[in-house]
């Protein structure tokens, strides 16, 4: 399955890449940062397109298209475009985010890094991938020489779950943190000893199912800010190379 998750995903790659910069249509869903494309869309369709001739009966949960539930124990989780408004604007990192659930535990997830053309995959149980190459977690074990990454919610203003405050907190409590604008990238990153650790609030199924496995696969941890278990459907995330988790989780915590 693996196999075919990483075919559809670059399948989706290439109209993404087709459509890039390409003066494409826009709509706004909830607010003026909230974007989605038309070639948002023509990738989603490709994806679903090629499951149901591939895969005919599996469950699709995907951002665009919403919820297709069959009696399937398999549900594909879809983001044709993780990080749509850097797509929007030219800004080339984005990603699409495929996982693949079976009776609610995911077991086969790909985020596409699309224009750099690397495919991180992961299988339960066998490891997770970057094209050709095993990855693994970094082994930084101090939090002060962490290198974090971190996303904002679209309804940032609101400042919901203290996202400003422990921005600004963390700051002071590493290395340096980025922003780079894909979730999914994010995830992959942690997975490929990039980043040390990554947290954000408010996300979807489709934004952390495939990039949770990777970074288990890849010997990382995955829980909320308290170091409690999560599911795909959880909207706060904290993911790490393990080693500094339970002092992120202290320092998460600590801002009230």
């Amino acid at each position: 399955m693996i196999e075919k998750i990483i075919e559809v995903s670059k399948i989706a790659g290439e109209v993404i890449r087709e459509g890039y910069r390409s003066g494409f249509g826009i709509e706004f869903k909830t607010n003026e940062s909230n974007l989605v494309t038309e070639i948002d869309k023509k990738a989603e369709a490709k994806i679903i397109d090629y499951i149901h001739k591939n895969f005919p009966g599996h469950s699709v949960l995907a951002e665009e298209s919403g919820s297709e539930k069959n009696n399937s124990e398999f549900l594909w989780v879809i983001d044709p475009i993780d990080g749509t408004t850097n797509f929007a604007h030219g800004l080339p990192i984005f990603s699409v985010s495929i996982g693949v659930q079976r009776v609610g535990q995911t077991v086969a997830g790909v985020v596409y890094d699309v224009m750099r053309d690397v495919a991180y995959a992961a299988e339960l149980g066998n490891g997770a991938f970057a094209n050709e190459r095993k990855m693994l977690v970094s082994n930084t074990e101090r939090l002060e020489r962490s290198l974090l990454v971190t996303g904002f919610p679209y309804h940032v203003s609101e400042n919901p779950n203290l996202v400003k405050q422990r921005f600004v907190h963390m700051l002071d409590h590493s290395r340096g943190i980025r922003r780079l604008g894909s979730a999914a990238i994010d995830f992959a990153y942690v997975a490929d000893g990039i980043f040390d650790g990554f947290w954000e609030v408010s996300l979807h199924p489709w934004d952390l199912c495939a990039g949770k496995l990777l970074v288990e696969e890849a010997g990382g941890k995955v829980t909320n800010f308290r170091g409690e278990s999560i599911s795909i459907y959880s909207e706060e995330i904290l993911a790490s190379n393990g080693l500094i988790h339970t002092k992120l989780c202290d320092e998460l915590m600590s801002v009230k």
